[in-house]
């Protein structure tokens, strides 16, 4: 039964290079469009972290200053605990 239906099927032998082209089309926009999107995300996320820094005050946040008075000392150079 089966080989007969097998036989009785034929094959369009110019489909699969049009199929393939199709596939690389869709293969391709669908990395543009990602490649698109991780940029604009990118770019917003910076454009969200830059606003947020433009909108703090300079003069509460200090960043790794758990000393009174280290503000007003000269920088140290080398690595290591301070003295």
């Amino acid at each position: 039964m089966f080989d007969a239906l097998a036989t009785s099927v034929h094959g369009a032998s110019n489909r699969y290079p049009a199929a393939l082209a199709d596939w690389r089309r869709r293969e391709r926009r669908r990395r543009i469009v990602l490649a698109i999107l991780a940029a604009v995300i990118f770019a917003l996320a910076d454009v969200i972290g830059l606003w947020a820094l433009g909108r703090a005050d300079v003069n509460i946040h200090i960043i790794f200053d758990d000393r009174p008075g280290s503000s007003t000392e000269a920088p140290r150079s080398g690595i290591g605990p301070p003295p």
